[in-house]
């Protein structure tokens, strides 16, 4: 079971006021410099969607949605997961063209997550989703992507260093990102478990671009469970950091190149959800409807946790926790929001 450790000694760069107006700057910084990277405009997005759509993303297949009904309007809802799907829908409802992408801010729920230090069950992130050509479909055209986000977050760093010289005692973000796959780190460490690999492989190369996530490997596992109908399980990744002050290795993004009609119809039987296909979404998939795209979401609170040097993802995002944790917290002098 996950849990939350408090490194001894850790003390905030930041008090909390300045915490505050550190955050505000941040996700202003990173919005306006991810946005330019990569040619995106802000939409507004959904907390929840209509169930029946398939709209909403199934992460790892195991996890609950909160669900509610909507009387007056005779459906049944979900809060969402993450927008990988309604992304893609919204850029063809729009009519975006190649090149053109959208970013939103994200809030959702996932009540089935362990607490820890970086894990609560609310969740923020800046998803974003663009429209690409068929010959874009490549490791090299998601490799220049992760490049530029990469760049973003180190732009980001240094305008928040100059305006909190105190944020300069943490490590910059690394100048060069280390790209690896999924079956690299396991013929490497065939007999560590999947988050072991990473954390031996980040501590080494401190930016990494972990490849190739949802299909089995030589072992028969996946590295990591990828719901089949957005990421191309080939063409897709997690971007990680070391994050010094835990001593760790922590994703601050999934992204991908995502499913074309033969990869999803592949990934559907592959994963054993062929009942999907009569979805909405999945059959103007199948039927190529659907523009081509690459996106993924960008944890907020856990940039703010790195780039601010917190221990503790409570100490950026408010939330619940569970009584240990918060007696943890306590002991160690730590304020969770």
């Amino acid at each position: 079971m996950a849990t939350t450790i408090i490194p001894q000694g850790y003390a905030p760069s930041l008090n909390l006021y300045d915490t505050q107006k550190a955050i505000g700057l941040l996700k202003r910084l990173f919005e306006d410099t991810l946005a330019g990277a990569l040619n995106l405009r802000r939409v507004s997005a959904p907390l929840f969607v209509e169930a029946s759509t398939g709209l909403n993303d199934d992460l790892n297949g195991v996890e609950r949605a909160v669900s509610f009904d909507v009387p007056f309007a005779s459906k049944d809802a979900q809060v969402v997961h993450s927008l990988a799907k309604w992304k893609r829908m919204a850029l063809y409802r729009y009519h975006f063209s190649v090149g053109e992408g959208l970013y939103t801010d994200m809030n959702a729920i996932r009540r089935d997550e362990e607490l820890d230090n970086l894990h609560s069950a609310y969740v923020d992130q800046w998803d974003w989703e663009k429209v690409i050509a068929p010959r874009d479909r490549t490791e090299d055209y998601l490799r220049r992507t992760v490049e530029a986000i990469a760049q973003a977050l180190r732009e980001t760093q240094t305008t928040l260093r100059s305006a909190f010289p105190v944020l300069n005692r943490l490590p910059q973000v690394d100048g060069q990102v280390a790209f690896v796959t999924a079956q690299e780190l396991e013929d490497r460490w065939p007999d560590l478990s999947s988050k072991e690999r990473e954390r031996a492989y980040v501590r080494e190369h401190p930016l990494t671009f972990l490849m190739g996530i949802g299909g089995a490997l030589k072992s028969g596992q996946p590295h990591d469970g990828r719901a089949p109908d957005y990421d191309d399980w080939a063409l897709n990744g997690d971007l990680l950091v070391w994050n010094s002050v835990l001593e760790d290795a922590m994703e601050l993004s999934s992204m991908g190149i995502r499913v074309d009609p033969a990869a999803l119809d592949r990934q559907l039987t592959l994963s054993g959800h062929d009942e999907r296909r009569g979805l909405l979404f999945h059959k103007l998939l199948l039927e190529g409807k659907l523009p081509l795209t690459i996106g993924g979401g960008i944890g907020q609170s856990r940039l703010c946790t790195y780039l601010l040097g917190k221990a503790h993802i409570g100490e950026v995002q408010a939330g619940i926790w569970d009584e240990k944790t918060l007696s943890i917290c306590e002991e160690a002098g730590v304020i969770l929001l």
